[in-house]
């Protein structure tokens, strides 16, 4: 696969990730098989994804534990991006962004991954009630100890409070030029779609003029765009979906014509390309510096993902992804 390099220090990963939330968190819970899931992130390692994504939060706690069963053997082939920030309760999630917690945080993640270094450590969400800069510090404390090799910011969700008139990622690019005057910026992580391209506006260029890497998260929006849902088809209580104004029966139906135009396109590339592979072609097209991260828990989808970074999209193939009609249903 590809390689592409991420940040100042140049990190180089493979084109595609993995985004391993889906195997213990967030999605069909009834689907969820350990045995396959470790499946899944050999595969992926094997097909070149090397970046492997996590978060202590995840499970909680056994995202990070699957990967360590295979980081304890493959270490070298691997890429790993953890976080930290966010405790889960029973019904919520809260923000700790306290030093000695995310100290204690970083040494039980790495007893969970197996592993005596982090390759990424991302903040998850900044604590509104602790200084950003205290918990970027120490961050970099742990990168000067040892423990870590680089430092990532996720971006502020899209219904996080907003002051009228301002953009999305108004309040990340906040955080991140805060930030950076304690620590470089390695890679932000925020979602980035054919259905949801906000981060095109001004985070992605931020980025780039900085050097900064950008991890696209759910460049497959939440499965929508591989065309494998059918709307009306429900979701399990768990599982995000359920909750997503996007995934109402009606909003899937009307955002049809979306994934209608990336069939379109993958047709005139072969019968073998799929709507999902377009939809990651396309995120790779937006810069060097973008590594697209979809979430998966089977090595059918790996395999089919990982087949995106060959896929080469023609100008007209972009020009009709742009004339796509916007997304209906979003958090706005």
């Amino acid at each position: 696969m590809e390689r592409r390099t991420i940040g100042a220090t140049a990190l180089s990963v493979g084109a595609v990730g993995l985004g391993c939330m889906p195997m213990n968190w967030a999605y069909s819970a009834s689907r969820q098989r350990g045995d396959e899931s470790l499946r899944t992130v050999h595969r992926a390692l094997d097909l070149g994804a090397s970046l492997l994504d996590t978060a202590d939060m995840y499970g909680p706690f056994t995202n990070e534990l699957l990967l360590g069963r295979v980081l304890r053997e493959r270490r070298a082939d691997a890429f790993v991006s953890t976080k930290v920030g966010l405790l889960v309760g029973d019904q919520h999630v809260v923000a700790n962004g306290r030093p000695g917690y995310v100290r204690r945080a970083c040494d039980a993640s790495l007893r969970r991954l197996q592993t005596d270094v982090i390759d990424l450590y991302q903040l998850h969400r900044a604590d509104p009630e602790v200084p950003v800069e205290e918990t970027w510090g120490a961050m970099a404390e742990l990168v000067r100890a040892g423990k870590v090799r680089a430092l990532g910011l996720c971006a502020v969700g899209a219904r996080s409070s907003r002051r009228p008139g301002a953009r999305l990622h108004d309040q990340t690019i906040r955080q991140l030029e805060r930030v950076q005057q304690v620590f470089p910026v390695s890679a932000v992580q925020a979602e980035l779609s054919v259905w949801s391209p906000e981060a095109l506006r001004s985070l992605l260029p931020w980025c780039e003029a900085r050097g900064v890497g950008f991890l696209a998260a759910m460049p497959l929006g939440n499965g929508f765009l591989t065309g494998t849902l059918t709307p009306g088809q429900g979701f399990e209580p768990q599982d995000l979906r359920a909750r997503h104004p996007r995934f109402t029966a009606e909003m899937m139906a009307a955002n049809q014509p979306i994934v209608a135009g990336l069939r379109r396109i993958a047709a005139r590339h072969g019968e073998r390309v799929t709507p999902a592979q377009v939809a990651l072609a396309w995120v790779l097209t937006r810069g060097r510096h973008v590594v697209p991260v979809p979430g998966s828990k089977r090595e059918r989808w790996v395999t089919e993902n990982a087949g995106a970074a060959e896929l080469e999209l023609t100008g007209e193939d972009l020009a009709e992804m742009a004339a796509l009609p916007p997304a209906r249903g979003s958090w706005d």
